[in-house]
Order: structure tokens, then C-alpha cells, then sequence
């Protein structure tokens, strides 16, 4: 995780790279997560998006900003990063990694503000992503084993939950959450009983991903997407089932449940635009329940890491789990027919 007193980055020692930038005006963070840390950096000539990349792998981040350079001239919503005076994106200055951005205005919007057309609209933009990857990406491509893409396992579950009870239920002090934290991994005890027969197999089907396509790295400007943004996870992955996980994330609503219409358009648009048929679609909604199932990464979080930035989120991504299993046929026709 990052330091909340992480060093303010060199924004002089950064700008002198570029070739007339204009003059430093105020460098604000707008963002901080697990893996970066975000400013607003303002200059005589304009706005720009400064990256503090945490993790410091020269190579991958070189290779993110070659994919979104290449994306941008198939007409992908990206915001490529600025190339310096030597033509250089990743600037490593005392040992850390930076990147300047062009300034994107835009605001982010989940499936509750989308009609069924911007669904559509949705399913066919991520279809792109995944066609266009497929093109600037194959030279990049490496051998991929099948059992990198194992499914959880349920008894690794079972003892985690089992852990993660016992840090719930000895909190203090104890709130509201700690108690919905014990009875949702009681329930998912359960439920996982019932069905841990129902494991899925491995996955081989895998291509490259955006990798965390979510409301939050999508910006838009008024009604049409404006960039996507966040490519630090970049991989190869099954991708319908990025597909499956995104509309899990902007189409839940607070009670835990999937808006299925939207899902449905969302779908249909996403299989027109890639070519995937529905048995593909039926495997990655099978594969994500499952995930779904096995995960407790909020709680992770609370307990384990004593971060509480999601804490908001636990809610409705718990009751989705079991919505999810109780509606197991209408989740997978929607994404499937």
C-alpha cells in the first residue's frame, strides 16, 4: 500500500524533460490507491494528469503506454502519455517512476446513469478494447499456462472465512459493518457448501485485457466516453470474463442486484463486437459467481490491511453474491441469449 505521507513528486526536475511544458503552477493529488498515486498538475500551458507509478516496473509501464499509443490510432478512447523531449514516456527520477498525462474533463458513470442504448454503447466500446489488444498486442503475446487460470478453491476459502470471522467478530469498537461482515460470511459459508461441487474447471480461453475496466477508470464527456484510463493491469486473461466482471461492477445496484436489462443490451453488444459465442459468455458468468463466491477482498482490506477506503462498497457486493446464486439461470440467459 502506499504511504499516506508519500515524498510530493519532482515536479520541476519532471517538467524540465518536456519540451516547453509551460511553467508549474500547483500539483494537486486527485488520487491514491494500491497501486499509484495520482496529481493534477497545472502549468501556463494547460492541464496535465502526473503518475506516480508505485510499483516502479519500467518495462511493463513502458509496454502500457506503447498499447495505448497504438489503441489511440484505432480509434480508442485513451489518453496516451506525453513523450518527453527524447521521446521517452517514463521518467525515473530518484529511483521512482513518473508519466505525464494529457488532462482528460470528464466524469465517471456507472450503470444506474446509462440508458439501455449507452449500455450498448458500453458492451461495444469494451468489445473494441479487446479486438483492438488483440491487433497491437500479438507481437507482445507469450505462452500462457492453462492452470494460470485456476478457479478458487474452496477449502483456501473456508479457512479464510474462518479467519476473517474471528477478526470481525473481535473488532473494537464494533460497528454496523463488523456485524454485517460476520453474518454475510456466515451466509457465504453456507452457500459455498451447497455448491462447492459446482468448482469450474480451468480456463484456457485467454487474450489481453484492460484488466480493471470499471466506472472509475472510464471517463466521459457529456454522454459519450471520453477514455478509458488505468491500464496498469494489462494482461492476458479468459476476456469475456473481463466482460462478465465489468457489468458485475457498473451494473449492481445498492441492494445487490444486477440490472438485467442493461446487462442484457450490454451483452449482446459486447458478442457482436468480438465475435464470442454463448457458451463462451455462459462459461465466463459461471467462472465469475464463482469468484464472486471465494472473494472477500473488502473485508481483506478492513481486517488484514486496515484499509477502510472500500468499506462503502461491502454492501451491495455482498448481497450481489448471493443475488447472484439465487438468480443464477437470469444472470447467465441475460449475458447469454
Amino acid at each position: 500500500m502506499p504511504s499516506p505521507t508519500a515524498p510530493a513528486p519532482p515536479v520541476g526536475a519532471l517538467l524540465r524533460r518536456y519540451e516547453d511544458p509551460g511553467e508549474p503552477l500547483s500539483c494537486q493529488p486527485v488520487t491514491q490507491g494500491l497501486l499509484n498515486l495520482g496529481y493534477r498538475l497545472a502549468t501556463t500551458r494547460g492541464a496535465y494528469f502526473l503518475k506516480h507509478h508505485l510499483d516502479g516496473d519500467h518495462e511493463a509501464i513502458t509496454r502500457q503506454h506503447r498499447a495505448t499509443q497504438r489503441l489511440q490510432t484505432l480509434g480508442v478512447p485513451v489518453a496516451p502519455p506525453v513523450e518527453d523531449a527524447r521521446g521517452d514516456t517514463v521518467a525515473v527520477i530518484g529511483g521512482r517512476c513518473y508519466a505525464l498525462h494529457p488532462w482528460v474533463d470528464g466524469r465517471h458513470r456507472d450503470g444506474a446513469h446509462l440508458t439501455a442504448s449507452q449500455s450498448r454503447r458500453l458492451g461495444s466500446l469494451l468489445g473494441l478494447v479487446h479486438t483492438c489488444l488483440d491487433q497491437v498486442m500479438d507481437q507482445h503475446r507469450t505462452e500462457q499456462r492453462e492452470d494460470a487460470y485456476e478457479s478458487a478453491d474452496p477449502a483456501e476459502t473456508f479457512a479464510l472465512i474462518d479467519e476473517l470471522l474471528a477478526l470481525a467478530r473481535s473488532a473494537r469498537p464494533r460497528d454496523t459493518l463488523d456485524a454485517l461482515a460476520e453474518h454475510r460470511l456466515l451466509e457465504r459459508r453456507t452457500l459455498l457448501e451447497l455448491h462447492a461441487d459446482r468448482r469450474p474447471p480451468p480456463a484456457s480461453a485467454g487474450g489481453w485485457v484492460h484488466g480493471d475496466f470499471h466506472p472509475l477508470n472510464l471517463l466521459y464527456r457529456d454522454a459519450e466516453p471520453a477514455a478509458i484510463v488505468d491500464w496498469d493491469r494489462l494482461g492476458v486473461q479468459p476476456r469475456a470474463e473481463e466482460a462478465v466482471r465489468a457489468a458485475a461492477i457498473f451494473f449492481v445496484q445498492p441492494a445487490g442486484e444486477l440490472e438485467l436489462p442493461k446487462v442484457r443490451a450490454y451483452a449482446r453488444a459486447y458478442r457482436h463486437a468480438t465475435g464470442a459465442d454463448t457458451a463462451e459468455l455462459a462459461a465466463a458468468v459461471h467462472r465469475v459467481w464463482w469468484e464472486r463466491l471465494n472473494d472477500f477482498w473488502i473485508l481483506r482490506w478492513r481486517y488484514q490491511l486496515h484499509d477502510r477506503r472500500a468499506d462503502p462498497q461491502f454492501a451491495a457486493v455482498s448481497a450481489l453474491a448471493v443475488w447472484w446464486t439465487r438468480e443464477y439461470a437470469a444472470v447467465r440467459d441475460a449475458f447469454a441469449t
